[in-house]
């Protein structure tokens, strides 16, 4: 046994009663094995992925972005946001940072509004939760993969690799697909459908990396970020959703915050319409009209001299080129179209999605087992008393920037504490 109560898989115990036994010992599931503990009911938890808490070490660049100092149910999508904001109201961001301070760890918020451990280290987080977890009497053990739930008399009965336990109540809290080798690779919802559960017909990487074909200039500007907006637009023109915030040009396509954000719209607008567009706007600030104004005013000045003060050069002369406009063309000398080229070049160049960089780069889930199917107050599941869901396996996706880590926190706590006190 570990410093946290953790047994490795080969050296498991023979089958054994449990009270509450919790399928994943991610964020979510360590939340409710603290909580399950705390209430009264030790939690035996069952983790698959030979590394403790993988999503948690990888997040924020290996500092763990915790939270956010401003979280509501418009920062989710998925399910209806009334039901997201029930679960959300339940376990609040002070009451996150209150938690975590009780477990040694300070927060401290950046300007973007996102929280990190003042050490700036995601192990901090990790070590700490499982410290928590073992003080509450619950146990992690791992690797064990669960091979199966299923009711068993009047509890059920949790089958994993070398390790039986026979529960009373089960916490699923095993992930979606996003990041798949930390253990969360879509085998709970197998689990929860055997269950009679259902699982939304789309279930699509979010928070990833956008390709885009060839034929755009995007890619060779590798390295260059900056601020702008994105839109996804129906083929008929209407705005779909939009995102200003960093993005990041690679050489594969468009990465950062805003494509991030941006990815799960972009992606479920393109199953209902194929023909839908993802645009970008390189001045977030100026509208189209400001800046055929500017443009008409440069006199002598030359495109290129004018868009380099607005913009890095590289990304002028891509822009110059994709309006078919010569860089040298002086503003006295520019023709209505190529003003209007130029404009929309700035402000709306349609990017040729080809895809995304995948589940192994995604991190969050769009889609999941929804929310209408768990009771709320608790939990837990409509269809199957005695079995709760929580986390990333529920069809609710944040925003990058703690969102999600969130979610996780409070869904945790009213599965743990509700699991601990109904039997």
């Amino acid at each position: 046994m570990s410093e946290h109560g953790q047994t490795e898989g080969a050296g498991s115990p023979p089958p054994h009663e449990a009270e509450v036994a919790v399928v994943g010992a991610g964020a979510a599931g360590l939340m409710v094995a603290v909580y399950a503990g705390r209430n009264g009911a030790p939690a035996t938890v069952l983790e698959g992925a030979r590394t403790l808490g993988a999503k948690i070490l990888v997040a924020g660049g290996g500092r763990c972005n915790v939270t956010h100092d401003e979280v509501d149910e418009k920062s989710f999508a998925g399910s209806t946001p009334k039901s997201i904001r029930k679960v959300l109201r339940r376990f609040d961001v002070p009451e996150t940072v209150e938690f975590f301070k009780t477990l040694g760890v300070e927060l401290k918020r950046e300007d973007t509004g996102k929280l990190f451990p003042v050490t700036d280290r995601a192990r901090t987080v990790l070590d700490a939760l499982l410290r928590a977890v073992s003080d509450a009497g619950s146990r992690v053990h791992h690797p064990c993969r669960v091979q199966s739930v299923r009711l068993d008399g009047d509890g059920f009965l949790v089958e994993g690799e070398g390790l039986a336990v026979r529960a009373a109540r089960v916490v699923l809290a095993t992930g979606g697909k996003s990041l798949p080798k930390s253990g969360s690779d879509g085998g709970g919802w197998e689990i929860a459908r055997a269950l009679g559960h259902s699982v939304t017909p789309r279930l699509l990487p979010a928070l990833v990396g956008l390709t885009l074909a060839d034929s755009s200039f995007v890619p060779s500007l590798s390295g260059l970020t900056l601020t702008t907006t994105l839109q996804v637009r129906a083929a008929s023109g209407k705005r779909l959703a939009s995102r200003t915030a960093s993005t990041l040009c690679t050489h594969f396509g468009i990465s950062g915050p805003g494509p991030m954000d941006i990815s799960r719209h972009f992606l479920n607008a393109q199953l209902d319409d194929p023909a839908a567009q993802l645009t970008i706007s390189w001045l977030p600030e100026r509208s189209d009209e400001t800046l055929d104004a500017d443009l008409r005013t440069l006199g002598k000045k030359t495109v290129l001299r004018a868009l380099s003060e607005w913009l890095p050069e590289r990304l002028a002369r891509a822009l110059c080129r994709d309006a078919g406009v010569d860089v040298q063309t002086a503003g006295h000398s520019l023709s209505r179209d190529g003003r209007r080229a130029l404009v929309r070049a700035l402000t709306a160049t349609v990017l040729p999605v080809t895809g995304t960089r995948g589940w192994n780069q995604a991190e969050a889930t769009a889609g999941g087992v929804p929310l209408a199917e768990v009771n709320l107050k608790t939990m837990e599941s409509r269809v199957c008393p005695g079995l709760y869901l929580c986390g990333e396996m529920l069809d609710v996706d944040g925003r990058i920037g703690g969102y999600n880590f969130q979610w996780a926190w409070a869904s945790g706590f009213v599965a743990g504490c509700a699991a601990a006190v109904s039997g």
